[in-house]
């Protein structure tokens, strides 16, 4: 019998890519899809590829009838889901929250007030997973709330997390430099990222002040027991799709490159979704598009005991959906691999 699934949220990019890899899951059945602004519209009025699948037309939240539900999947704006997460819990406590907003990524309530302002459910931050399956995916399966890394995070931090845990890097000085498509800013329109304003040009944004900062941080001070800092600044650039990371380092003293690389490739080769690029082939974003991986390479820096460390995905698909989907598998005792066998369109 098919897990039953809701997407509140699905006129978004990801709540849309999430239908999309829904489509193709063998083990579950879309029930009910919200979009407030689109509700009485069928999914494919918002997004024709959608169209001719069966699917369920769009409907406000408070329309949808919990009965039955195994998970939701939360493609909603930061302190939305909060309110929406506390209803769904007090309504369903045994549903399965798989939230791909900011709303509870952040371990520590108040570093969650600085970054993104109120937090209307801090109650409920102790029953969320930090979502990273890679890392995390013993605490995700028992987890009523999973909460999705951000795109930026992902892309930094399933590669260096590894390297970290083996104890590869010194984690104190940490440059994580990352360019995005648009995508990642989401669909509502925006003077700023219209074609015309987007399209032959190339900038950074947020510079010393992305929210995303503040994963890296907890994270890396969580393996390094004390508080560590990362530098981290996103560029903007003029595609639909996908990010590429570069992040800079020094190893640990006593370190060679060598060892560094033989574990990162010892876990590419555990962790099915990470690719580590092969002889001079360079790390991309076209190599991964639509799919759920993450493709590495780890080089040698010309300071001695620097590292550079190059990482790319798909901003919707691991940077958001894809992980969604792969945490749910992880939640439900699934092959984390079901319904994303998912290879990019090439060329």
């Amino acid at each position: 019998m098919p897990l039953k699934i809701a997407i509140f949220g699905a006129s978004g990019y990801t709540g849309a890519e999430a239908i999309r890899i829904a489509l193709g899951h063998p083990n579950v059945e879309i029930v009910a899809l919200t979009g407030e602004s689109k509700a009485g519209k069928s999914i494919g009025e918002v997004y024709p590829h959608l169209t001719g699948f069966g699917l369920p037309s769009l409907v406000r939240i408070e329309d949808v009838s919990l009965a039955g539900l195994d998970a939701v999947f939360l493609c909603l704006p930061h302190a939305t889901t909060q309110k929406v997460a506390k209803t769904l819990r007090r309504a369903a406590p045994d549903l399965r929250l798989i939230d791909l907003s900011a709303d509870f990524r952040l371990r520590d309530v108040a570093a969650y007030e600085d970054w993104y302002g109120e937090h209307f459910a801090p109650d409920l931050q102790p029953d969320a997973a930090y979502g990273l399956t890679e890392h995390y995916r013993d605490d995700i399966k028992d987890a009523p709330i999973i909460a999705c890394p951000g795109c930026y995070p992902t892309s930094i931090l399933v590669p260096l997390l590894a390297l970290q845990n083996a104890g590869m890097i010194d984690p104190h000085r940490i440059i994580a430099d990352s360019k995005s498509g648009t995508t990642g800013a989401g669909r509502k329109a925006s003077e700023g990222l219209s074609h015309s304003e987007v399209s032959e040009g190339f900038h950074a944004y947020g510079v010393a002040s992305h929210r995303h900062t503040a994963e890296l941080d907890q994270e890396l001070s969580l393996r390094a027991g004390h508080a560590v800092q990362a530098s981290f600044t996103p560029h903007l650039l003029p595609m639909n799709r996908g990010i590429l990371s570069t992040v800079y380092g020094d190893l640990a003293s006593g370190v060679r490159i060598e060892e560094a690389q033989a574990v990162l490739a010892d876990f590419a080769q555990r962790e099915i979704f990470v690719v580590q690029a092969e002889g001079s082939t360079p790390v991309a974003t076209r190599f991964v598009r639509s799919t759920n991986r993450v493709m590495v390479d780890l080089k040698a820096d010309r300071r001695e005991g620097g590292f550079i460390l190059l990482s790319a995905i798909d901003n919707l698909t691991k940077g958001s959906s894809g992980q969604a989907f792969q945490n749910f598998n992880a939640a439900f005792g699934l092959d984390e691999t079901t319904g994303l066998h998912l290879v990019s369109a090439f060329p």
